[in-house]
């Protein structure tokens, strides 16, 4: 495509039924989200819904964008994000609402803030287990979360209250409500609920999902901990438990569950077994849509194969479960302001890092610190063990972040490959490259679906039918990872810029991220430029699309810290037949709403 401005501006010509199009965008080259050829087309919005897609649209409009030589898309539906603190205050949700996001759902992996009784106590420990799981700032969430809420309808209402620049639906989490309805011993993994405790959670999840939650969520990883250290009190809930909170989901006839277990972590087969055993049982009992978390570990690389081929088979069964998988390595980010860098462990390092931010730079460029902190780096290293010395030592998994991000990088642009052409100490290279940019270069590091440093293994994941885009865990995550631009990275990387491997095709990727997302959840409204569905589309210079490295701001509350992304190509996006992007600048208009449970019907158009 040919790189174009957009025109914004009130059309000319009235219909001949004369009516007026609230928007309408012309000579678009249209990828529809089914996955079917892209085709030319005129799009018509009005009130908030798709009127007309054909070659050419008759009628006046009160806004017309002119997509000549611009690619446009519905809007990307995430699935997996841990927006449920940030929603209460912010309006904007970036960088998700700036990588063409129009739909969000909150509430995965089995966390969030409800339900939760009205006491600074239990307050306390939802802020420590967000923190602990998804790394948000304890401060930031202790100041901003308004509280306005005790049960799940009541959180629900509270969001019914608000407005965004996209939709945000969400779902109810196993943590709070164990808590919530056993006390202490929620939070206990050992500890079972009485009967009488399980009715009432059983009781909590179907008051949930007829207020309008999409589902139920739960955790059963070691990688979840609260931010005292404790495992969540999910982590080993029994079949019995997970089966009768989904049989709300049965008796409802309506949810999705999204559960992150060890099944594909573990280097355990036997281990592997028993837990997508459970997850077939509950998803078997409650004869509801199933997806869990898949990635390549390096413990267990092949794992995932297992659970793609176990997925399908299951599906030939009647079973509905799907494998939550990332486009692109899920991996850390190194930086001064980031949590980690490879000198962390390094005494004067750690010295220095209590300094101002704007004194950091000059004192670590002075050659006698520089040269102390890496005569302490070697010896540092002798006493880090499993993922801390990778962090700090693996050279060879540690990039420089460029613009755009490259999320396949080849194996000599990496730290050690760089030291080796420079004839230098990887430690020297990443140590000066800290330093770049006023000391807010990155540098990256891929701990999952990189094992063989490349992507052909997430390329056959993302080829699977049982397989579904999730896991960016956008609003999460705050000072070492930034996924909330996967969207970007499933379209513009697989369908045009992957120079190391088989690209995927661009209909099939927009699918990827649009209706199959959406259709998963039970929003059948919206994933699709079609006829009466919601009036979300992006308008994408596709040669340019990409993402900026991801920076890191204190725009919390508290003055919290976070990594937000910027992205590049983003011509205008529209969320309800409202432009509320334009070249990556919020326009102003938050048409965005609570979606409350499943939308519309399950479309003929296939999946």
């Amino acid at each position: 495509m040919t790189q174009v401005s957009v025109a914004l501006s009130l059309s000319g010509s009235g219909g001949k039924d004369g009516g007026m199009h609230d928007l309408v965008v012309r000579n678009a080259h249209l990828v529809d989200g089914t996955g079917t050829p892209a085709r030319p087309a005129d799009i018509a919005m009005s009130d908030g819904v798709i009127t007309d897609v054909a070659p050419h649209v008759d009628g006046r409009a009160r806004r017309t964008v002119d997509a000549g030589g611009m690619v446009v898309t519905p809007g990307f539906v995430d699935i997996h994000t841990h927006f449920d603190g940030q929603a209460t205050w912010d309006p904007i949700l970036a960088p998700s609402s700036q990588h063409g996001v129009t739909s969000i759902v909150m509430g995965n992996c089995g966390v969030g803030f409800a339900p939760a009784r009205p006491n600074p106590t239990d307050h306390a420990w939802l802020i420590g287990l967000l923190e602990g799981v998804e790394d948000i700032p304890g401060t930031a969430l202790a100041e901003g979360l308004t509280w306005d809420w005790e049960t799940f309808p009541d959180y629900i209402a509270s969001l019914q209250r608000r407005e965004w620049t996209i939709d945000v639906g969400t779902q109810v989490a196993h943590a709070p409500l164990r808590a919530y309805v056993m006390g202490e011993r929620g939070a206990d993994p050992h500890e079972e609920p009485t009967v009488d405790e399980l009715g009432a959670m059983v009781r909590h999840v179907r008051e949930g999902l007829r207020a309008g939650a999409l589902g139920f969520t739960t955790s059963r990883t070691y990688i979840h901990r609260t931010s005292s250290g404790q495992p969540l009190g999910t982590r080993f809930a029994s079949t019995d438990e997970l089966v009768a909170l989904a049989s709300a989901l049965t008796d409802e006839g309506t949810g999705v569950i999204q559960l992150i277990s060890d099944a594909y972590l573990s280097h355990d087969e036997d281990l592997a077994t028993r837990e997508m055993t459970l997850m077939e049982e509950m998803a078997r009992a409650c004869g509801r849509p199933m997806s869990m978390t898949v990635q390549q570990p390096i413990d267990a690389p092949e794992r995932w194969k297992r659970m793609v081929s176990w997925t399908i088979d299951a599906a030939s069964r009647g079973i509905d479960l799907k494998t939550q998988i990332a486009p692109r390595p899920i991996g850390v980010l190194h930086g001064l302001d980031a949590s980690i860098t490879p000198f962390i462990l390094c005494p004067t390092w750690a010295l220095v890092m209590q300094l101002p931010r704007e004194r950091r730079v000059a004192e670590l460029s002075k050659p006698e610190v520089r040269d102390r902190v890496l005569r302490e780096h070697p010896e540092q290293l002798l006493r880090a063990t499993g993922v801390l010395h990778n962090l700090c030592a693996e050279f060879g998994s540690l990039f420089p972040m460029s613009d755009p991000v490259d999320y396949e990088p080849s194996p000599d642009s990496s730290i050690a490959g760089i030291a080796t052409r420079e004839n230098r100490t990887p430690a020297e290279v990443a140590y000066e490259m800290l330093l770049h940019n006023g000391g807010r270069q990155l540098l990256y590091m891929p701990l999952f679906n990189y094992v063989s440093g490349n992507l052909d293994a997430v390329r056959e994941m993302l080829l699977s039918p049982r397989s579904v885009i999730g896991l960016s865990d956008a609003g999460a995550h705050c000072g070492a990872i930034c996924d909330g631009s996967f969207t970007t990275t499933a379209v513009a990387h697989w369908s045009q810029k992957r120079s190391r491997g088989e690209r995927l095709p661009l209909e099939f990727m927009v699918h990827h991220v649009t209706q199959r997302t959406a259709q998963h959840v039970g929003w059948f409204d919206r994933g699709v430029v079609a006829p009466g569905m919601v009036a979300d589309l992006n308008v994408l210079d596709i040669d340019r699309l990409g993402a900026a490295p991801p920076r890191l701001v204190n725009d919390l509350p508290a003055g919290g810290r976070r990594l937000v992304q910027d992205a590049h190509g983003y011509v205008a996006t529209v969320k309800c037949g409202a432009v509320t992007f334009e070249h990556g600048e919020h326009t102003g208009v938050l048409p965005g709403r609570f979606v409350a449970g499943t939308r519309g019907t399950p479309s003929t158009i296939p999946v």
